[in-house]
Parts: C-alpha cells; structure tokens; sequence
C-alpha cells in the first residue's frame, strides 16, 4: 500500500512521466529508483532516494547516509547558487533526518534569523470609505458611490504593511512546509512562524506574485530566502502533487545536478583568468534550410571559452564509466561519441571531455582516456572527478582541463586560477 502511494506522487511529478516511471519503478516487492535524488512524501511513508556516491561509504549505513546528505546539499548549494551552510551533519539526531527535514530545518533557521532583524514592510496603496478624510479624496467615487452617503468620505492613501508579497512567499512556504514534514523539532519551528506571519494574507503557491517581490538595499538579506523558497515551493524540480495522489515530491535529475555543480565549480576555479564558463550554450544549430530556418538545436552542457573562442566543450554523464580492462570502450555510447563529435565541428573546438563521476573500479580520478577524431584533428578525452572529497574539488577540475587543452590559457591564468 505505502508503495502504491509513492508511485502515485511520482506519476504527479514533472520528473516522473505519465506513469512515474522516471523517478521509481515497481518490481513486485520493491521499488527502484531512477536518476533522481531527493524525497516522495506521501499519507503514512516518505521515500528518500540519495545518490550513490563513491568513497562515502554503503547507503545503508547511518554515518554514511548522513556524509551523503553532505555532499548533496554541497552540490544544491552550488548548483542552485544557495545559502545551505549547515556545519557537519555528524549528531546522533540529524542523522535521522531525511534531506527534506534537513532542508526544511536550514530554512527555518534562516528565516528566523532574518525576522530578528524586523519583518519587511513596504507602503501599499489603500482605498478606504472613512469618516475623516486620510490622504487624499477620491473624487470620482464620492460623487458617485458615496452619493448618498455624505457622512463617508473616499479616501486614497498609502499605509505601511506587512501583507506584502514577500511576506505571502514565506507564509506559502511555512504552511506547505508544515503539511509534510515529519520532525517534532521542525513542527515545533514552523508552528512559531506560523504564529509570526498570523497577519499576512494565506495565498495558494500557484497564486504568489513573484513579480511582485521586491528586492533592495533594505531587505537584500531575504534574497537566499527567496531563493530556497524558489526550490522548497516552486523549483523545477519541484512538485506538489494535487488531486488523486496528494503528497510532496522534492526531486532532483542527477544528471542535471552533476552538470549544474561541475559547470558552477569550473566557474569559479576560472574565476580571475581570461577564460569563462558558458553553460548550456543554444546558439547553434545543426542543419539550416534554404529559407533561413535552422533546425537541431544543440546544447552542450559545458563551454570553456576566451571571449568569442571555444577552447573546450564538455558533456557531464552521471554514470559509471568503465575500466579499460573490463571494455576498451569504457561504456561510453556511440551516441555521446557522434554529438561530441557534432560539437566540435559547429564550434571549431578541437578540444572536446566527456566527464564522469570516479568511483572505485577505476584507478584513479583524471584521465581514463584520450582519443583522436577520425579525419580531423579534434581529440576527445574521458575522464572522471571525484565528488566525494569536498576539498579542492575546483581546482582538480582546472587541472584536469589544463591537462586536456595545454598551452590555452593565457600564461599565467592556470595557476592564477588554482591559487583562487
């Protein structure tokens, strides 16, 4: 039953297809995960699914388990650009916590450290029939609805409030947060902020005006909030499922995860050289017709460029690649061949990576092999970076990239970059 319900919240989520089947399937009696991370809450069972992550350990291990969490939060943090600093997940009771309660357990302290500071409040428009006048007459409306009413005056004016729509935000998210989580301790937090946000208008998800939040020199320090409310409420990874399957699904494409975390890390290790980081380049097409019209949109995960020059395009691959010995093709697809080959000709990119988390059949992390495109003088590289050590991570993947492309870099841009 607990299992019937879980495929049910996946059949509702915008990962799981039409029958669920891109985030669990249904082997008789258990249930195998696609490559999503994150958790399923539905009545009486929540379902969390983590990575497998070499050199952490088995996943069936508390201690484990809790050094998983770690890691993925890292990689949504970096990914996603957020505030999740949470110090280590090392005690007793945290180990118990799903990523949902520890994702719900930062935003509550987050949003409690920034009410210390005040709630924000911003001047909204008010239109008000009053016995005295308070701002200004509407005209109009005395003249006409208050005809008969002379005793009433039509009044137009700005009051400081509370019941703006950052506000809405956060209250949407506590009360949200609320309904799935599973933590004496969270419950406790949210019904404190629950009491806080009593004045403040209760506004459905699909209802919030995120145009409407505004930003500025006075509340910049909601902006992490927003952002982890973005994830928690509305992300694209995010469903809340309605109707015949409630519950709440917080999922994650781990492939999207890698590629987002690998392109946000190279950023930042090229961070100060001449060389930037595009991400999910769509300029270019593969074919176009006699009218202009182009067609094949291509979209590689990873661009290293020198302003308008691409040095090196890589393409992220959540799977595990395999060892020589055990096939001289190491399981990369002929597909992934033919579009890394298809992204060197449209970008003039000799320099080309496939990249693949390490895990422990391989040697070491780096290059697991090196390959010249037929006919041409492009080159195609495979190789691996191990996310399970936190540490240094950027700088590998600067390394592992100078190594691919030598001589690219400006001098001097490289160990500019490793010393960052």
């Amino acid at each position: 039953m607990h299992a019937d319900r879980l495929i049910a919240v996946a059949r509702e989520a915008t990962l799981g297809g039409e029958d669920g089947a891109g985030i669990l399937t249904d082997h008789h009696r258990r249930l195998r995960a696609q490559q999503v991370v994150g958790v399923i809450a539905a009545p009486g069972v929540t379902c969390e699914i983590l990575p497998k992550i070499e050199g952490l350990g088995a996943s069936d291990d508390a201690v484990s388990r809790t050094q998983i969490r770690e890691r993925l939060i890292h990689m949504l943090a970096v990914a996603h650009d957020l505030d999740l600093a949470m110090g280590p997940l090392t005690t007793l009771g945290v180990q118990r916590y799903s990523l949902l309660e520890l994702l719900i357990t930062r935003f509550c302290e987050m949003l409690t450290d920034a009410l210390r500071h005040g709630m924000p409040r911003r001047y909204v428009g008010h239109v008000e029939d009053l016995p005295t006048l308070r701002g200004r007459r509407d005209v109009q409306r005395q003249f006409t609805m208050l005809a008969a009413s002379p005793q009433r005056l039509a009044c137009q004016f700005d009051a400081l409030s509370s019941d703006i729509a950052l506000n809405r935000l956060m209250k949407a998210v506590v009360t949200r947060l609320a309904q799935v989580s599973g933590s004496v301790a969270n419950q406790r937090r949210l019904r404190e902020l629950a009491y806080i946000y009593a004045d403040v208008a209760a506004v459905p998800a699909t209802a919030l005006r995120w145009d409407e939040i505004v930003l500025d020199r006075t509340n910049a320090r909601w902006g992490a909030l927003r952002d982890l409310a973005r994830l928690l409420l509305r992300g694209d990874y995010q469903t809340t499922a309605h109707g015949r399957a409630p519950g709440f699904a917080l999922l994650f494409a781990m492939n999207d995860l890698f590629e987002a975390y690998v392109a946000r890390m190279l950023a930042r290790a090229l961070k100060g050289s001449d060389l930037h980081v595009v991400a999910q380049d769509r300029r270019l097409f593969c074919l176009s017709e006699p009218d202009g019209a182009r067609r094949f949109q291509v979209r590689p995960d990873i661009l290293v460029r020198r302003g308008t020059e691409t040095l090196l395009v890589i393409d992220t691959k959540w799977k595990r690649i395999a060892a020589r010995i055990d096939d001289p093709k190491q399981g990369v697809s002929q597909a992934d061949v033919y579009q890394m080959m298809a992204y060197g000709r449209l970008y003039a990119c000799p320099q080309l990576m496939l990249l693949y988390p390490h895990h422990g059949g391989l040697h070491a992390a780096g290059e697991t092999g090196r390959y010249r495109v037929t006919g041409c003088a492009d080159a195609l590289t495979t190789a691996t970076i191990d996310i399970a050590q936190g540490e240094g991570i950027a700088a590998r993947l600067l390394a592992l990239c100078a190594a691919v492309a030598p001589g690219r870099a400006t001098p001097g841009s490289v160990a500019q970059a490793l010393q960052a």
